[in-house]
């Protein structure tokens, strides 16, 4: 018997040079500096100041003393902080051309010409409108949502003052045609979503709009729609004393640098989560996140306002409530769940595509076949974001590639390290939005990439290592000497990595990809590669487990399968029972026997042409699939303690079958025509072979695919809902695994394939990160 490398985690100090090691110690204190910023950041968002707003509000004149500013503090914001080029822009974004920038500039030249300070800033800030004038007429240049209303607007109201623009009075009589035409087809929509959209930008229309109807948008907090601007202009063209509380609350918190919304730290906060969780960080803040999710539970039972009055912020707060484990009901969602809802909000009406797209990405969560409500939303909200991806509207879409990847990768169909990499090779560091003006939701982004390349890279090279100790164990235990089976150490390994990503899980990662090696011989070796006697000799070996010597090898092929199993199972066994603080050989034993005696059924029904029904075919197919001795054991090593009760429990059997089922399916499907040749039948040609001729294999095969379908839902059920027996973190393999046989078999038998995946394997680790050339990150590691 040849006995197998100790399975252990590899010390660090295996992997790199004293070389290597000193730069890894000065990045693990740059990391630890940059998780500091981030969890500041988690805690209380910084929101950056809004000099769009700031104009605004700095317009807002004393009730009683209509000659003096009530924010003089604005003011002198406003003196203090133009740009050199006689613009006020965000300065953390490089918008110094822009429809944002246009439109700041202008509102705090016209609150410096309505206090009469500041000429020289004025002088400058209307040349540098007169400058890029030409920016306001061009369609292709982003503009902020009501831009025609808003800065044709102010445009009006300075002219009105006396304010002269240089350049041509046909370009300034041109915009103000623009605020005519625009009027003009407003006023035909009679819509709740036009009239909200209206109140919205109602700044930009001034005496044209009746500013009772306005104030009938106006929150508890006393906001028109948390807009600063909107709720200074209530002000100066009426007046009302909440909205005096707001702006004074705002003023109170933020001094004179007014942001652009507020409040919104929910959304910033649930922003961030996603943004950790997207490029495979989240654990590093997991305590911090917990908290946050825990206070927004709280606020979302409360139906507070700043989530439910806000589309995307209700979406993303359901999505990443339920994700994570919270019970959210998508009853919330139902006012979203028919399109013309969404075309008569605020949002819609403003053609949000962010708004529509973290609906879609809402409705995606779905842990029941009776959530209505969450199939609508995905029904039509998929429709129309699939428009917005036709060539013809291209040119409409901020962000084509996200919608894109949304459509086609929801959060079960891909592999984990791979929606990592992804998020982070497309990773935006600046992330700003778009409201009437740009703001940032979070200002640590280059600390999320920094953080997260280090991460990913430190994690391939990990990795690397394990997959090397993967192929010598192949040699050493002469695996590689089995003609007949299919070399897959480096597939497994991917499997493995893709559903144990974080580093210091190495174990885990090594006793699944062991387990995948030994279960994939075994699966050739039942299904094409042994024979009735060699096939029955190692199910009664492993029967006899520590007493097989009782027993003979029946042949060479047997001997090195057996005892490769024997004693890398024994192996895991041991360090498993250490780590649970109990024995679990006996689990793991009865997993290999439960699979190779199913797999021995199978191939006894091959033998003697033996057709089962559908159902016995499933019952049977789901165990012989293979995955009890791959995922069970991982469990162990995965940081949570594992009872012997939970491995008893229905809860447990369950998350087991469905995913093996879905697994055995997914298989059957793209297996149909290579098994149809070689004669053998699998779920798809049993349900034509018993319809007796009235199912068409495409009927079937859709049947099949509504099975999966029906699976892989109670399966999230299982795996999301808290309060359960098996530890959350053991769930979540189950729903990883999931993910990963999706991927393989998408569109075709990945696993069996030599070159199929070869991409996926090359991506989560050989592959160095390839990070946007125009990103300004690049310089993040130099520059800290």
């Amino acid at each position: 018997m040849v006995v197998s490398r100790e399975l252990r985690l590899v010390p660090i100090v295996e992997l790199v040079d004293a070389e290597r090691s000193f730069v890894a110690e000065n990045a693990g204190l740059r990391n630890k500096e940059r998780e500091a910023r981030i969890k500041r950041e988690l805690e209380e968002p910084r929101l950056s100041p809004s000099p769009y707003d700031i104009g605004w509000v700095a317009m807002v004149p004393s009730r009683g003393f209509r000659q003096t500013p009530c924010y003089p503090q604005c003011v002198e914001w406003i003196l203090q902080n133009q740009e050199d080029n006689g613009s006020w822009g965000i300065r953390e974004l490089d918008l110094s051309t822009s429809k944002c920038t246009l439109l700041s500039t202008l509102a705090c030249v016209i609150a410096l010409k309505k206090w009469n300070v500041g000429p020289q800033h004025i002088a400058r800030g209307l040349h540098f409108i007169g400058t890029n004038f030409s920016i306001v007429m061009d369609e292709q240049i982003t503009a902020p949502i009501g831009f025609n209303i808003t800065f044709t607007g102010m445009i009006s109201l300075a002219t009105g003052m006396g304010l002269e623009f240089p350049g041509r009075q046909t370009d300034v009589d041109a915009v103000l045609h623009i605020r005519e035409k625009e009027l003009n087809r407003y006023d035909v929509d009679k819509s709740y979503g036009r009239e909200s959209y209206m109140a919205y930008v109602a700044e930009g229309l001034g005496n044209l709009v009746d500013w009772n109807e306005v104030m009938k948008f106006q929150r508890k907090n006393g906001s028109l729609f948390n807009s600063p601007s909107t709720t200074a202009a209530a002000l100066i063209y009426s007046y009302d004393d909440k909205a005096q509380q707001y702006l004074n609350l705002l003023v109170s918190k933020f001094g004179s640098a007014v942001p652009t919304v507020f409040p919104i730290n929910i959304y910033c906060q649930l922003s961030m989560v996603d943004s950790l969780e997207k490029i495979g960080i989240f654990r590093h803040f997991s305590s911090e996140i917990m908290s946050i999710l825990d206070r927004i539970y709280s606020l979302w039972l409360h139906r507070d306002d700043e989530i439910m009055l806000d589309i995307k912020t209700c979406a993303m707060a359901f999505r990443i409530l339920r994700m994570n484990g919270y019970d959210v009901s998508a009853d919330e969602l139902s006012h979203m769940s028919e399109a013309s809802a969404f075309y008569n909000s605020l949002q819609g009406y403003s053609d949000d595509t962010e708004s529509l797209l973290e609906l879609y990405k809402a409705s995606r969560v779905n842990v029941s076949k009776d959530e209505i409500i969450l199939e609508k939303i995905e029904y039509w909200a998929g429709n129309v974001l699939a428009e917005k991806l036709c060539p013809d509207v291209l040119h409409r879409v901020p962000f084509f590639e996200e919608v894109d990847y949304a459509i086609h990768f929801p959060f079960y169909a891909t592999m984990e390290r791979l929606h990592h990499r992804r998020n982070i090779e497309h990773f935006d560091v600046t992330g700003y939005q778009m409201l009437k003006t740009a703001y940032l939701p979070c200002s640590v982004k280059k600390d999320h990439l920094a953080l997260a390349t280090e991460d990913f890279t430190f994690s391939q090279a990990i990795y690397l290592n394990e997959l090397l100790d993967l192929e010598s164990w192949v040699k050493e235990n002469r695996l590689d000497q089995l003609k007949f089976a299919r070399q897959v150490q480096t597939y497994a390994f991917l499997t493995a990595s893709a559903c144990i990503f974080p580093p210091e899980l190495s174990d885990a990662r090594i006793s699944w990809a062991k387990n995948c090696v030994l279960l994939t011989i075994c699966d050739d070796f039942y299904d094409v590669g042994g024979s009735k006697e060699e096939l029955e000799n190692l199910v009664a070996l492993v029967e006899m487990w520590d007493e097989h010597h009782e027993l003979q090898f029946y042949s060479e092929r047997v001997k090195i399968l057996f005892c490769a199993i024997y004693a890398t199972v024994n192996q895991i066994g041991e360090m498993a029972s250490i780590v649970q603080n109990r024995d679990v050989m006996e689990h793991l034993i009865e997993q290999w026997i439960r699979t190779l005696r199913s797999m021995m059924i199978e191939a006894e029904w091959g033998r003697t042409k033996y057709v089962p029904t559908t159902d016995e075919y499933i019952a049977n197919a789901y165990v012989s699939y293979g995955l009890a001795p791959i995922v069970p054991p991982s469990l162990y090593f995965v940081g949570q303690e594992l009872l012997e009760s939970a491995e008893k429990d229905q809860e447990y059997n369950e998350l087991f079958r469905l995913l093996s089922t879905c697994g055995r399916l997914l298989n059957d499907l793209q297996g149909l025509e290579r098994e149809s040749i070689q004669g053998k039948l699998n779920s798809v040609s049993l349900l034509v072979l018993h319809s007796g001729g009235s199912m068409s294999v495409e009927a079937a095969k859709k049947k099949v695919q509504d099975h999966i379908a029906s699976c892989r839902t109670e399966l999230i059920r299982l795996v999301l809902r808290e309060g359960t027996v098996v530890p959350k973190p053991c769930k979540e393999l189950y729903l990883r695994m999931y993910q990963v046989n999706h991927l393989f078999y998408s569109n075709t038998d990945g696993f069996s394939s030599p070159t199929e995946m070869l991409g996926e394997v090359n991506a989560v680790i050989y592959e160095p990160l390839k990070l946007q050339t125009n990103n300004p990150s690049l310089a993040v590691k130099s520059a800290q």
